[in-house]
């Protein structure tokens, strides 16, 4: 446990940060899945739409440090790749 005043709010904004990560990280995952389900269901508008959406989420991720802009890139040109396949 942290005894010093400085480790403890480390603790706290260790945990704060955390949070936040996981939340942007299951927010690009739901908008990754609509682009996913709607290839699936072969509805190109829809895809498009959610591809769009999908690219600014995780864009906006790689703003905030949370992924790595080479994984963000890999996982737009595949999702592009799918929608474009339709």
């Amino acid at each position: 446990m942290a005894h010093s005043k400085s480790a403890k709010k480390r603790v706290a904004v260790a945990e704060r940060n955390r949070v936040r990560n996981q939340a942007v990280k299951s927010r690009v995952k739901t908008f990754i899945k609509n682009v996913l389900a709607a290839v699936e269901a072969n509805n190109v508008e829809l895809a498009k739409a959610a591809l769009v959406a999908a690219q600014k989420e995780l864009d906006k991720a790689v703003t905030k440090g949370i992924l790595n802009q080479n994984s963000v890139s890999r996982k737009k040109a595949r999702l592009a790749a799918k929608v474009n396949a339709l």
